[in-house]
């Protein structure tokens, strides 16, 4: 059976001028997953969203979002897809409640199904105690919680997050995600979401794509580019990791490096190798070796890689 694309690009690109804010850009996002679109600062992503939205014209190129062109029926795209970009869209002087029952007004959902619905949405984010609340009294974690209730209101087929923790202190940030990923597991919505935080995407994500400069680096799901983006490595934990130690273990031709990380050996590897003769070697050279750990590079570490990869090419 051939998968359902929630998005569909084909050399989408946008210019400003000279800048090329996206650039050819080819995508396909399946529905019913969460979408990570990563990038650093100034790299397309917000752009992008606007394409999508039909708020921008595409320089060249196309795109299709829930099978609806762009250009010529991006009124039908934006009632049937939620978003929450840089701003809220909160009335600060209303309450939850009542921001959320405008809101509910604009989308014409009809009054027993709304209130149902900004029941079930205050519920589920905690916030349901606090409706009658001026929003302009809450912390911006809360006012984070509101503004997705605000844009998944309508039961929208597609939601587009454009960093939505960011700003957030470490505490709010983690309620924030777990609302989500709940919320997203419930209702079956497909997210794109744009995000600085690399840790974020690998909890929340199925695929990411990686962007810079408006150009595609990589895409696919995150176990996918950490295998292909990184050096197998191995964490060892224990005492005795002298500079001799260290020393062995670079000269050793199966190891691509060796880092004293908290007293921890990170040990990067040239493929798939035996960590047997290494945790020999420690153990020879008088180390005493606790635990080890074997695993792939982090997103971020792939992230990171692909991005300066590309701006020294």
């Amino acid at each position: 059976m051939q998968e359902t694309m929630a998005i569909e690009t084909a050399k989408l690109t946008r210019t400003f001028g000279a800048m090329r804010a996206v650039d050819g850009l080819d995508l396909a996002v399946p529905t019913g997953i969460v979408f990570g679109f990563l990038g650093p600062n100034g790299s397309g992503k917000t752009t992008t969203i606007r394409l999508l939205l039909g708020l921008l014209e595409p320089t060249a190129g196309e795109a299709r979002v829930l099978s609806y062109d762009t250009r010529q029926e991006a009124g039908l795209i934006r009632e049937r897809a939620g978003a929450l970009l840089e701003n809220s869209g909160l009335y600060e002087r209303l309450s939850a409640e009542d921001n959320l029952e405008f809101y509910g007004r604009v989308y014409h959902l009809p009054k027993a199904e709304r209130a149902a619905r900004i029941q079930e949405l205050l519920t589920h984010f905690g916030l349901w105690d606090r409706r009658k609340e001026s929003v302009g009294t809450w912390s911006r974690g809360m006012k984070q919680k509101l503004a997705v209730a605000r844009a998944i209101l309508h039961r929208p087929q597609l939601l587009f997050l454009d960093e939505p923790t960011a700003g957030l202190d470490p505490v709010a940030a983690a309620a924030l995600r777990d609302d989500l990923a709940r919320l997203v597991a419930r209702e079956g919505v497909t997210v794109f979401l744009t995000t600085h935080n690399l840790g974020e995407a690998e909890r929340l994500c199925q695929q990411v794509a990686v962007i810079r400069e408006g150009r595609l680096l990589a895409v696919g799901h995150p176990d996918r580019l950490r295998a292909q983006g990184g050096k197998p490595r191995v964490e060892i934990i224990g005492r005795g990791f002298t500079e001799a130690v260290v020393a062995g273990l670079r000269a050793r031709p199966e190891v691509a490096g060796v880092e004293v990380v908290n007293g921890r050996l990170a040990v990067e590897l040239r493929g798939q190798v035996e960590t047997a003769p290494i945790i020999k070697e420690l153990v020879s050279a008088g180390a005493e070796v606790e635990e080890v750990r074997k695993g792939q590079a982090s997103l971020e570490e792939v992230f990171l890689t692909l991005v300066n990869e590309e701006a020294e090419a």
